[in-house]
């Protein structure tokens, strides 16, 4: 199945109540069907179309084939989670740490799961081992537009480089992996509970979990990886 980025010359996205609703049905009929079949490309119009109880004419209307449906399904999400997790960004240092001297999750990590647990019927399955593998590559990819001025605001000059590409990569790669993973378990943990686990993830260092926590100079041992002393050694 050959999927392309980028809106359609399908109809126009309809916001009467009916649209919603139709559209909804496919949604989870689509959602329903790769986890019937296991394999995003072996869903076809007519299976999702019987399990969402519409026509295949009404189907049509919506949209111009699966890959269509994937793609209207995934740029909504992804355009839908723009706005909570720009607010994220906005939190400054000072109000994590107090969030965290009191054990709470960071500010606006409820919001932004929320927005992924109400959606998680569809999600779920779409960034599964059957679904759309690069659906969560686009995900990090507008995760990253969104993340990036933000980080870049007050950052330690001397961590601009490498090293931070590096970091940001790691730490949006993690937080994507994360919330895949809690949609694969059933997102068994409430929103509130998932946003603690989460915030705390960003602070555990290797041996936290085992009495044994490892401490690193960052700011020297970035020093060091980025200009390391000459030594003759290629």
């Amino acid at each position: 199945m050959q999927l392309t980025r980028g809106r359609t010359e399908g109809a126009a996205l309809s916001t009467d109540k009916r649209s919603v609703r139709t559209r909804h049905a496919l949604r989870t009929a689509l959602a329903e069907e790769i986890d019937a079949t296991g394999d995003l490309s072996q869903v076809t119009v007519t299976a999702v179309t019987e399990r969402a109880g519409v026509t295949r004419r009404t189907f049509y209307s919506h949209y111009r084939d699966i890959p269509d449906l994937v793609l209207q399904t995934e740029d909504e999400t992804l355009e839908g989670l723009r706005a909570p997790l720009a607010k994220l960004t906005e939190v400054h240092l000072d109000d994590l740490r107090k969030a965290v001297e009191k054990h709470e999750p960071c500010p606006g990590s409820e919001a932004l799961l929320a927005y992924i647990k109400r959606r998680g019927d569809y999600l779920r399955p779409l960034l599964g081992d059957g679904g759309d593998p690069a659906f969560a590559e686009h995900l990090k990819l507008m995760a990253r537009g969104v993340v990036l001025d933000r980080a870049l605001d007050g950052l330690d000059l001397r961590a601009i480089g490498p090293f931070f590409d590096y970091y940001l990569t790691y730490a949006i790669s993690a937080e994507v992996g994360v919330l895949v993973r809690w949609l694969d378990g059933g997102m068994r943990e409430s929103v509130r509970d998932m946003a603690r686990i989460m915030t705390a993830l960003m602070f555990v260092r290797p041996g936290d979990l085992y009495d044994n926590p490892i401490d690193l100079d960052i700011p020297n041992f970035v020093l060091d990886v980025m200009f390391p002393e000459e030594d003759g050694n290629d």
